[in-house]
């Protein structure tokens, strides 16, 4: 039981087959209590009721600073503390770059980037006064190798941005106790991807990926898992490769 005594909130945790919910029901089993956040608060609901009483779902819209604030208030009058959040909410788009609109950057820039920083900001002074936390972030294979499956470039900009915003971050706020961290998945299962892709194209991407096949989203979930608790202790400022092999860098 690593997360025993411990609480969580988890962004874009609601979909069935998503990592948010693979990582809920983990930290659940591992003690901690969770509040899912998610964007459509009937799914969030849900799911929280899927994993016990003891946790809760809330809507929460992370492109938008004041629904943040909300959810954090709710998340500690219901708990009473926080120590972990983990800023997983995305959205993906397989465009091309000059197919790339002005409203598509926005809605993929705000919700993958800027997301991450209104709900670190809305948590982190309960940390800070505590003294503690654990954020990490998610961010992705394509902002390493300058693209991805799926994710068109303002995708990958937008993970890239996660990567300097939480080293940043682990790094103004490591002296108040509090670790943050990336995790970069390659290819995953989720909902996302799954329709999307073919037989033809699973064959053709495993032949990249040393593991010999793609990811799960229980794959994301169990480095979540780690650094999200105690076994992390001296870890912040990282970034952990969660793609099979698919990218091995220097």
């Amino acid at each position: 039981m690593l997360l025993q005594n411990k609480t969580a909130a988890i962004s874009g945790a609601a979909s069935a087959r998503g990592i948010g919910l693979a990582t809920a029901r983990l930290f659940a089993a591992h003690g901690a209590r969770i509040a899912i956040l998610d964007i459509d608060e009937a799914a969030a609901k849900g799911a929280a009721a899927e994993l016990g009483p003891q946790h809760i779902g809330l809507a929460c819209d992370v492109a938008d600073k004041a629904s943040c604030q909300k959810a954090a208030d709710q998340v500690i009058a219901a708990f009473g503390q926080l120590d972990i959040l983990i800023n997983n909410a995305g959205v993906t788009q397989p465009v091309k770059t000059l197919e790339i609109d002005e409203a598509s950057w926005d809605r993929v820039q705000d919700i993958n980037c800027k997301g991450v920083l209104f709900l670190s900001q809305v948590f982190i002074p309960h940390m800070q006064a505590r003294k503690q936390g654990a954020i990490a972030c998610m961010s992705s294979v394509s902002a390493q190798r300058g693209g991805g499956i799926f994710g068109g470039p303002h995708y990958s900009s937008a993970k890239a941005g996660v990567l300097g915003l939480a080293k940043a971050m682990a790094r103004e706020f490591g002296p108040d106790g509090i670790r943050v961290n990336c995790v970069t998945p390659g290819l995953i299962q989720t909902d996302i991807t799954g329709g999307k892709l073919t037989d033809e194209m699973r064959k053709d991407i495993i032949k990249g990926i040393p593991l010999g096949r793609l990811g799960d989203a229980s794959d994301v979930a169990g480095i979540y898992l780690f650094l999200a608790s105690d076994l992390s202790a001296y870890v912040t400022g990282a970034v952990i490769d969660v793609n099979g092999g698919m990218l091995i860098h220097g």
